[in-house]
């Protein structure tokens, strides 16, 4: 997703510059401040500034990005969650937030002691191997892992991180044992498979593609319903004739508990407005994500039903934080 984030923030201007900045005498009369808990230059501190660049021209008021990274994003949670529930701090969350509560012992509430605002952005993971991997497609793979329990080996960028629940999960729903290698973020793991010294790895779409239609690496699957415009020929898992399985990556916008509903629903029309441009769905499909958008109420549901589903993998495999 980074690459086309920073495309974004070059068309935003386009998107919202035209627009006359709102009035609103209760909200916003003073800059507005983005807490982004994770480290600049990413794929959230991206999105994280073309949305600020957004309800700035929307709002007519300085929307600040805060980097507050560390303790796999819950210090910036902390700070922001921590704040007045005015709507002069909101928090930018990804899919790991869901996954946090069943790894660390957290200091709140991760459902009822936040205001989920709006879910930004979705996307699948792609399942990808090394070119010279024996399976070159979904049920292959299955095939060859249940003939094989253990002997196919799977990497992670981290022990307890999204992509480590998500090729869990897949073991668990089809009945196979493969053997988990963490690494130390994505770009080692992604390195090791093109190299052929780990099998298989569920890798976010905009660091695998380039590597894909390279033929550096070769995907047998993407982890959502559907297909991605940037890979069209590269099937679900359901579509490889293995329903029943499905995992999202994500980001998405909170406020403190307790801000009041209509800066709920001022915020989430500004960032719906942001997301709905052509321009920003283009760039975000070629980096196989799109945008999400929706209503406050289906982002809090989406939390606290990822929090289960997440719960439930760690509890079953008893899996700890490194």
């Amino acid at each position: 997703m980074k690459g086309a984030l920073a495309a974004l923030l070059a068309v935003v201007g386009l998107a919202v510059g035209a627009l006359p900045a709102a009035s609103h005498a209760e909200y916003p009369d003073k800059p507005i401040r983005l807490v982004i808990p994770f480290v600049p230059g990413g794929a959230a501190d991206l999105l994280g500034r073309y949305l600020a660049k957004a309800l700035t021209a929307d709002f007519g008021q300085p929307v600040v990005v805060e980097s507050r990274s560390g303790a796999g994003g819950l210090i910036g949670i902390e700070a922001g969650r921590a704040a007045p529930p005015d709507g002069y701090t909101l928090t930018l969350i990804s899919s790991s937030y869901t996954v946090n509560p069943a790894l660390y012992k957290l200091k709140f509430d991760p459902v009822h002691d936040i205001t989920p605002i709006i879910q930004i952005s979705r996307g699948p993971m792609l399942i990808v191997t090394s070119p010279a991997f024996p399976a070159t497609s979904i049920t292959e793979l299955v095939d060859f892992a249940r003939a094989n329990p253990n002997k196919v080996n799977f990497a992670s960028s981290g022990q307890g991180s999204v992509i480590h629940l998500a090729n869990e999960l897949f073991n668990k729903r089809f009945g196979i044992q493969m053997t988990h290698v963490p690494y130390k973020g994505g770009g080692n793991a992604q390195t090791d498979i093109m190299a052929g010294q780990v099998d298989v790895y569920f890798a976010s779409t905009a660091s695998a593609i380039p590597n894909v239609q390279a033929g550096r690496m070769r995907a047998l699957g993407v982890t959502t319903a559907n297909r991605i415009a940037a890979l069209p020929n590269v099937p679900t898992v359901a579509e490889s004739g293995l329903p029943g399985y499905e995992a999202t990556m994500w980001y998405g916008i909170i406020g403190p508990k307790d801000l009041p509903p209509a800066i709920v629903a001022r915020v989430n029309a500004a960032i719906n407005k942001a997301i709905a441009p052509p321009e920003a769905r283009e760039k975000l499909e070629a980096d196989g994500a799109e945008p999400a958008g929706g209503s406050a109420e289906a982002f809090g549901k989406l939390i606290a039903r990822e929090i289960a589903l997440w719960g439930q993998v760690v509890r079953d495999l008893g899996i700890r934080p490194e």
